[in-house]
């Protein structure tokens, strides 16, 4: 069982379900606490599928190097079959999408199954094919843009400026993924320079529904807290986020990028949380942040890189 939490890379499956949950209620606009509907968990159970077949189906394409590189990691070692990987691979990939049709269908809206599609297309071309390319982050990215839209579509879609959440949040993530490149020797200094330029880039995106709100000193729109307060906020996070990384270039260890990509991954939950924060108020931040616990608890079983 070990062995497969550590190929799903367990404590990563958190920000997933915090992307599509947070989407969902930034287009929702929930202000009291109330279960949510159908559409959102099946919203939620496509993302689990979906980003459990791309780690799984990643180590499976990856298995050769990982025979050399990370020879302790569950298909080198032999501890999980490679055909066994295949198969629970390609089966959740099937779910996922299947998953995404049902959210469609209780939605009302095509879009959902849209969004899956493209969540179904962009896993397979990264794992069979661009990972190693150049387009590689871009691809990634896409697909956690993808992940959020799942959530904002189930709940009607992308209303007015929000498109500029999904498109930070996905610009974020691959220029995270340019930083994690080669984590598993010593990284080039340009390479994670580049990644950081990316990952403030998208968080800056990410931010500017917040301005006009700002520039009219007005309040959030699901909360008293005044709009500057707001982008302050997500100024200190983004700053530390950042910093974490930039010791990973002043010391460009594998032990010190990993810790460093390590806190770019887990503090998803933390940007999604405060994202919904602008929309829905604290009771719904809290509920999203709550899912770092599971991040940290996983942690300590497998390693989320």
């Amino acid at each position: 069982m070990l062995a497969w939490l550590r190929l799903l890379r367990l404590p990563n499956h958190a920000t997933a379900v915090a992307d599509v949950l947070a989407g969902y209620l930034v287009v929702a606009g929930l202000r009291t606490l109330e279960w949510p509907p159908a559409a959102c968990w099946l919203a939620v159970v496509a993302s689990l599928c979906f980003y459990a077949a791309g780690m799984v189906l990643n180590d499976v394409c990856d298995v050769e190097l990982d025979r050399v590189e990370r020879p302790e990691r569950p298909l080198p070692s032999g501890a999980i079959g490679l055909r066994q990987a295949a198969l629970a691979g390609s089966a959740l990939l099937a779910a996922g999408s299947a998953a995404a049709c049902a959210t469609a269908v209780v939605a009302r809206s095509p879009w959902p199954a849209l969004v899956g599609a493209g969540l179904t297309a962009g896993v397979w071309l990264y794992d069979r094919h661009a990972k190693p390319t150049p387009s590689g982050p871009l691809v990634m990215g896409a697909c956690r843009g993808l992940n959020w839209l799942l959530g904002m579509t189930a709940a009607g879609g992308v209303i007015g400026p929000l498109w500029t959440i999904p498109l930070g949040m996905a610009v974020y993530v691959a220029g995270l993924t340019l930083y994690a490149r080669d984590e598993a020797g010593r990284s080039r200094a340009a390479t994670l320079l580049g990644g950081l330029a990316l990952m403030g880039l998208g968080l800056a995106i990410a931010a500017r529904f917040i301005w006009p709100a700002v520039q009219a000193g007005e309040n959030l729109p699901g909360s008293p807290l005044p709009a500057s307060n707001w982008l302050l906020l997500w100024g200190i996070l983004g700053t530390s986020i950042l910093l974490r990384g930039l010791l990973g270039v002043l010391d460009p260890s594998p032990g010190r990028v990993r810790a460093a990509v390590g806190n770019a991954i887990m503090s998803i939950i933390t940007l999604d949380a405060v994202l919904v924060l602008a929309f829905c108020g604290e009771r719904w931040a809290i509920v999203v942040l709550m899912l770092l616990p599971l991040f940290l608890f996983g942690r300590r079983l497998v390693p989320p890189t």
